[in-house]
Protein backbone atom coordinates (compact mmCIF):
# COMPACT_ATOMS: atom_id res chain seq x y z
CA UNK A 1 0.00 0.00 0.00
CA UNK A 2 1.39 3.37 -1.02
CA UNK A 3 2.12 5.83 1.76
CA UNK A 4 3.46 9.33 2.17
CA UNK A 5 6.49 10.00 4.36
CA UNK A 6 8.72 13.02 3.76
CA UNK A 7 6.26 14.14 1.06
CA UNK A 8 3.69 14.76 3.83
CA UNK A 9 5.50 17.91 4.91
CA UNK A 10 5.01 19.65 1.55
CA UNK A 11 1.73 17.95 0.57
CA UNK A 12 -0.55 20.89 1.40
CA UNK A 13 1.61 23.32 -0.54
CA UNK A 14 1.67 21.08 -3.61
CA UNK A 15 -2.10 20.52 -3.57
CA UNK A 16 -3.19 24.15 -3.34
CA UNK A 17 -4.86 23.69 -6.73
CA UNK A 18 -7.25 21.10 -5.25
CA UNK A 19 -10.61 22.73 -4.48
CA UNK A 20 -11.30 20.89 -1.24
CA UNK A 21 -14.35 23.00 -0.45
CA UNK A 22 -15.98 22.11 -3.76
CA UNK A 23 -15.34 18.42 -3.14
CA UNK A 24 -16.63 18.58 0.43
CA UNK A 25 -19.77 20.40 -0.71
CA UNK A 26 -20.32 17.76 -3.38
CA UNK A 27 -19.85 14.80 -1.03
CA UNK A 28 -22.06 16.38 1.64
CA UNK A 29 -24.78 16.90 -0.97
CA UNK A 30 -24.58 13.21 -1.85
CA UNK A 31 -24.81 12.26 1.82
CA UNK A 32 -27.76 14.61 2.32
CA UNK A 33 -29.46 13.03 -0.68
CA UNK A 34 -29.21 9.73 1.20
CA UNK A 35 -30.71 11.29 4.32
CA UNK A 36 -27.45 11.69 6.25
CA UNK A 37 -26.82 15.28 7.33
CA UNK A 38 -25.13 14.57 10.68
CA UNK A 39 -23.62 11.75 12.71
CA UNK A 40 -20.24 10.04 12.86
CA UNK A 41 -18.35 10.31 9.59
CA UNK A 42 -15.23 8.23 8.97
CA UNK A 43 -12.72 9.94 6.68
CA UNK A 44 -10.58 7.12 5.30
CA UNK A 45 -7.04 7.98 4.19
CA UNK A 46 -7.62 11.45 5.60
CA UNK A 47 -4.06 12.61 4.94
CA UNK A 48 -3.36 16.06 6.37
CA UNK A 49 -7.01 16.50 7.31
CA UNK A 50 -8.09 19.07 4.74
CA UNK A 51 -11.34 17.25 3.92
CA UNK A 52 -11.91 16.15 7.53
CA UNK A 53 -11.87 19.79 8.64
CA UNK A 54 -14.53 20.70 6.08
CA UNK A 55 -16.77 17.78 7.08
CA UNK A 56 -16.45 18.84 10.73
CA UNK A 57 -17.39 22.41 9.80
CA UNK A 58 -20.57 21.04 8.20
CA UNK A 59 -21.69 19.40 11.43
CA UNK A 60 -20.39 15.84 11.18
CA UNK A 61 -18.55 14.14 14.04
CA UNK A 62 -15.38 13.23 12.18
CA UNK A 63 -12.95 10.40 12.71
CA UNK A 64 -9.94 10.68 10.41
CA UNK A 65 -7.90 7.55 9.70
CA UNK A 66 -4.61 7.30 7.83
CA UNK A 67 -1.72 4.86 7.73
CA UNK A 68 0.91 7.61 7.43
CA UNK A 69 2.25 8.91 10.73
CA UNK A 70 3.73 11.89 8.91
CA UNK A 71 0.44 12.89 7.26
CA UNK A 72 -1.40 12.59 10.57
CA UNK A 73 1.22 14.76 12.28
CA UNK A 74 0.31 17.54 9.86
CA UNK A 75 -3.41 16.94 10.45
CA UNK A 76 -2.99 17.07 14.22
CA UNK A 77 -1.00 20.29 14.06
CA UNK A 78 -3.71 21.95 11.93
CA UNK A 79 -6.41 20.64 14.27
CA UNK A 80 -4.77 22.21 17.34
CA UNK A 81 -4.10 25.50 15.58
CA UNK A 82 -7.75 25.77 14.49
CA UNK A 83 -9.29 24.34 17.66
CA UNK A 84 -11.20 21.61 15.80
CA UNK A 85 -12.88 18.60 17.42
CA UNK A 86 -11.66 15.79 15.14
CA UNK A 87 -10.38 12.40 16.26
CA UNK A 88 -7.36 11.25 14.22
CA UNK A 89 -6.26 7.61 14.35
CA UNK A 90 -3.25 5.95 12.76
CA UNK A 91 -4.79 2.84 11.27
CA UNK A 92 -4.76 0.78 8.10
CA UNK A 93 -8.10 1.02 6.28
CA UNK A 94 -7.89 -2.72 5.64
CA UNK A 95 -8.01 -3.52 9.36
CA UNK A 96 -9.88 -0.79 11.21
CA UNK A 97 -10.39 -0.90 14.98
CA UNK A 98 -12.95 1.75 15.90
CA UNK A 99 -14.63 2.43 19.24
CA UNK A 100 -18.20 2.15 17.99
CA UNK A 101 -20.40 2.31 14.92
CA UNK A 102 -20.33 4.94 12.18
CA UNK A 103 -23.11 6.49 10.14
CA UNK A 104 -21.12 7.12 6.98
CA UNK A 105 -17.65 6.87 5.50
CA UNK A 106 -15.80 8.82 2.83
CA UNK A 107 -12.63 7.89 0.96
CA UNK A 108 -11.67 10.64 -1.45
CA UNK A 109 -8.96 11.73 -3.87
CA UNK A 110 -8.27 8.26 -5.34
CA UNK A 111 -7.04 6.75 -2.07
CA UNK A 112 -8.60 3.40 -3.05
CA UNK A 113 -6.16 3.36 -5.99
CA UNK A 114 -3.29 3.12 -3.50
CA UNK A 115 -4.39 -0.35 -2.40
CA UNK A 116 -2.16 -2.89 -4.12
CA UNK A 117 -4.66 -5.66 -4.89
CA UNK A 118 -8.35 -6.40 -5.26
CA UNK A 119 -8.03 -8.47 -2.08
CA UNK A 120 -6.85 -5.37 -0.22
CA UNK A 121 -9.73 -3.31 -1.61
CA UNK A 122 -12.16 -6.00 -0.47
CA UNK A 123 -10.61 -6.02 2.99
CA UNK A 124 -11.04 -2.23 3.20
CA UNK A 125 -14.71 -2.43 2.19
CA UNK A 126 -15.35 -5.24 4.68
CA UNK A 127 -13.54 -3.35 7.45
CA UNK A 128 -15.63 -0.22 6.87
CA UNK A 129 -18.83 -2.23 6.67
CA UNK A 130 -18.05 -4.04 9.93
CA UNK A 131 -18.33 -0.75 11.85
CA UNK A 132 -21.11 0.83 9.79
CA UNK A 133 -24.74 0.96 10.84
CA UNK A 134 -27.33 -0.69 8.62
CA UNK A 135 -28.33 1.72 5.83
CA UNK A 136 -25.14 3.69 6.40
CA UNK A 137 -23.50 5.29 3.36
CA UNK A 138 -20.02 4.81 1.90
CA UNK A 139 -18.82 7.31 -0.71
CA UNK A 140 -15.49 6.90 -2.45
CA UNK A 141 -13.84 7.87 -5.71
CA UNK A 142 -11.33 6.13 -7.96
CA UNK A 143 -9.10 7.19 -10.79
CA UNK A 144 -10.18 5.41 -13.96
CA UNK A 145 -8.30 3.27 -16.44
CA UNK A 146 -8.71 6.13 -18.92
CA UNK A 147 -6.83 8.49 -16.59
CA UNK A 148 -4.07 5.98 -15.95
CA UNK A 149 -3.54 5.28 -19.64
CA UNK A 150 -4.09 8.76 -21.10
CA UNK A 151 -3.40 11.37 -18.41
CA UNK A 152 -0.93 9.88 -15.95
CA UNK A 153 0.59 7.42 -18.46
CA UNK A 154 4.36 7.85 -18.89
CA UNK A 155 4.16 11.59 -18.41
CA UNK A 156 6.21 13.95 -16.29
CA UNK A 157 4.70 16.90 -14.40
CA UNK A 158 6.51 19.87 -12.87
CA UNK A 159 5.32 21.83 -9.83
CA UNK A 160 7.29 25.06 -9.47
CA UNK A 161 6.38 27.10 -6.39
CA UNK A 162 8.15 29.77 -4.37
CA UNK A 163 9.56 27.38 -1.77
CA UNK A 164 8.99 23.94 -3.30
CA UNK A 165 9.96 22.43 -6.64
CA UNK A 166 8.66 18.97 -7.53
CA UNK A 167 9.32 16.69 -10.50
CA UNK A 168 6.56 14.05 -10.84
CA UNK A 169 7.52 11.15 -13.15
CA UNK A 170 5.13 8.36 -14.09
CA UNK A 171 5.67 4.90 -15.52
CA UNK A 172 2.60 3.07 -16.83
CA UNK A 173 2.35 -0.73 -16.82
CA UNK A 174 0.12 -1.50 -19.78
CA UNK A 175 -0.50 -5.05 -18.57
CA UNK A 176 -2.68 -4.10 -15.62
CA UNK A 177 -2.81 -0.30 -15.81
CA UNK A 178 -0.96 0.49 -12.60
CA UNK A 179 1.23 3.60 -12.54
CA UNK A 180 4.51 3.86 -10.64
CA UNK A 181 5.10 7.44 -9.54
CA UNK A 182 8.48 8.85 -8.58
CA UNK A 183 8.61 12.25 -6.90
CA UNK A 184 11.75 14.37 -6.63
CA UNK A 185 11.08 17.25 -4.26
CA UNK A 186 13.30 20.26 -3.57
CA UNK A 187 12.29 22.39 -0.57
CA UNK A 188 13.80 25.79 0.16
CA UNK A 189 16.04 25.83 3.22
CA UNK A 190 17.44 29.34 3.49
CA UNK A 191 19.52 30.01 0.40
CA UNK A 192 19.80 26.30 -0.38
CA UNK A 193 17.34 23.52 -1.18
CA UNK A 194 16.85 20.25 0.67
CA UNK A 195 16.11 17.31 -1.66
CA UNK A 196 14.13 14.14 -0.98
CA UNK A 197 12.28 11.62 -3.09
CA UNK A 198 9.20 9.43 -2.73
CA UNK A 199 7.83 6.44 -4.64
CA UNK A 200 4.08 5.85 -4.88
CA UNK A 201 2.02 3.39 -6.93
CA UNK A 202 -1.58 3.79 -8.08
CA UNK A 203 -3.46 0.64 -9.10
CA UNK A 204 -6.41 0.39 -11.45
CA UNK A 205 -9.75 -1.24 -10.58
CA UNK A 206 -12.66 -1.54 -12.99
CA UNK A 207 -16.33 -1.19 -12.14
CA UNK A 208 -17.03 -4.92 -12.31
CA UNK A 209 -14.32 -5.66 -9.75
CA UNK A 210 -15.35 -2.86 -7.38
CA UNK A 211 -19.04 -3.77 -7.57
CA UNK A 212 -18.33 -7.43 -6.80
CA UNK A 213 -16.12 -6.52 -3.83
CA UNK A 214 -18.77 -4.16 -2.47
CA UNK A 215 -21.45 -6.81 -2.75
CA UNK A 216 -19.27 -9.30 -0.87
CA UNK A 217 -19.13 -6.79 2.00
CA UNK A 218 -22.92 -6.25 2.04
CA UNK A 219 -22.91 -2.93 0.18
CA UNK A 220 -25.16 -2.06 -2.73
CA UNK A 221 -24.14 0.58 -5.25
CA UNK A 222 -26.79 3.29 -5.31
CA UNK A 223 -25.07 5.43 -7.94
CA UNK A 224 -21.93 5.96 -9.98
CA UNK A 225 -21.18 9.53 -10.98
CA UNK A 226 -18.67 11.38 -13.11
CA UNK A 227 -16.39 13.72 -11.22
CA UNK A 228 -18.34 16.29 -9.16
CA UNK A 229 -21.54 15.64 -11.13
CA UNK A 230 -24.72 13.61 -10.78
CA UNK A 231 -24.35 12.33 -14.34
CA UNK A 232 -23.30 8.84 -15.36
CA UNK A 233 -19.53 8.50 -15.98
CA UNK A 234 -18.41 9.12 -19.55
CA UNK A 235 -15.97 7.01 -21.56
CA UNK A 236 -13.22 9.57 -20.96
CA UNK A 237 -14.03 10.11 -17.28
CA UNK A 238 -10.92 10.59 -15.16
CA UNK A 239 -12.54 10.02 -11.76
CA UNK A 240 -15.69 8.15 -10.76
CA UNK A 241 -17.62 8.55 -7.50
CA UNK A 242 -19.45 5.59 -5.94
CA UNK A 243 -22.36 6.03 -3.55
CA UNK A 244 -23.02 2.79 -1.63
CA UNK A 245 -25.44 1.69 1.08
CA UNK A 246 -24.80 -0.89 3.81
CA UNK A 247 -27.50 -3.53 3.54
CA UNK A 248 -27.20 -5.58 6.73
CA UNK A 249 -25.01 -6.32 9.71
CA UNK A 250 -21.93 -8.46 9.08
Amino acid sequence: MSGYKAFAYVYDRLTQNVNYKERADYICSLLAGCGIKAGILLDLACGTGSMAELFAARGYDVIGVDISEEMLAQAQQKKYEKGLDILYLRQDMRSLDLFGSIKCAVCSLDSINHLASAKDVGRAFYSVGFFMEKNGILIFDVNTAYKHKNILADNTFIYDMDDVYCVWQNRLDNADGHVDIHLDVFEADGELYARFDEDITEYCYDDETLTALLQQSNFEVLARYGELTTDAPQADEQRVYYVCRKLKDQ
